[in-house]
């Protein structure tokens, strides 16, 4: 079975985008000839591919299709690119990446990889602990995961191990620990938590107390937001080496319990794409990587 690529691509481009208006500006036609052309291809496959909601998702039948399309679509402009034709053409990357690393040593990987390069990036964030649900479901062609074992169609890299440490203000030690951190400190300390999927915070908690505690939460989804709100006192909260190394040698924050970090290791996961784009971003994602974690 043939599958007609201006159809593919409308139904890959409502993904991406979200929304059939917004591809439908992307592509340069109607909303209804988007529409026609993604439900044309829902009819040739037998299946719905898009969930119609805000903004849509691709079903489980969708997913794979996605991926199709958007392997497709890369294999293409590597192809015009080796060949002198997609002068013009930029290679879309959309890759995972947990929010800590975004806010740390992943931009220089990005810069390193667009430099020379036609390279546009779609960064999706989400926990490393989660990042390869977004492989699996086609979202991303790359992701930073704490998972090292290889989605479906992927290869798997090792970079190395992002240290947290628990940290606090002085004053707020001061407050609630000065008779130690203690399972009853800790808890009536309120704590920081980056989202619903971040587990450190209760994996540091459940190490040192073998309990599972309810403390006070403050949800803070934005990397900096989250250190200035530790500085000032607000919760004490796990937070990564490279972030808060200033603030630790001037004791502007300091450890609950010095010594006892929490490691997590960090693998990179891509398609096993032969493109030269990809291949950019793998090699530069290693050497930034090198730079700041540990190995």
């Amino acid at each position: 079975m043939r599958l007609d690529s201006a159809q593919l691509n409308a139904f890959a481009t409502v993904i991406d985008e979200g929304s059939f208006e917004r591809a439908a500006a992307v592509l340069h036609v109607t909303r209804s000839a988007v529409s026609q052309r993604v439900k044309l291809l829902e009819e040739r496959v037998g299946q719905v591919l898009v969930r119609r909601a805000t903004p849509c998702t691709p079903t489980e039948a969708g997913q794979a299709l996605y991926r199709h399309a958007r392997e497709v679509a890369l294999s293409e402009t590597d192809a015009l690119a080796t060949i002198g034709g997609g002068q013009h053409t930029s290679t879309r990357l959309a890759i995972g990446v947990n929010a800590d690393s975004l806010a740390t040593w992943f931009p220089h990987a990005m810069a390193q990889a667009a430099e020379g390069q036609s390279i546009t990036f779609d960064i999706h964030v989400e926990d490393q602990d989660h990042s390869a649900n977004l492989l699996r479901e086609g979202r991303v062609m790359a992701a930073v995961t704490a998972d090292p074992q290889p989605v479906q169609g992927c290869k798997v890299l090792p970079l190395g191990t992002l240290r947290y440490r628990a940290l606090a203000s002085p004053a707020f030690m001061q407050r609630y620990f000065s008779q130690g951190v203690t399972a009853a400190a800790l808890a009536t300390a309120p704590m920081l938590v980056f989202n619903r999927k971040d587990a450190l915070q209760a994996r540091f908690v459940g190490r040192i107390t073998r309990r599972k505690l309810t403390p006070p939460v403050h949800w803070l989804p934005e990397a900096n937001a989250f250190v200035m709100a530790t500085r000032a006192g607000l919760g004490w909260g796990m937070t990564p080496d490279p972030m808060v190394q200033h603030d630790l040698e001037a004791g502007t924050l300091v450890e609950l319990l010095p010594g006892k970090p929490v490691d997590v290791p960090l693998y990179w996961q891509s398609w096993r794409l032969n493109v030269q784009a990809l291949h950019h971003m793998t090699e530069a994602v290693q050497r930034a990587a090198g730079l700041t974690l540990l190995r």
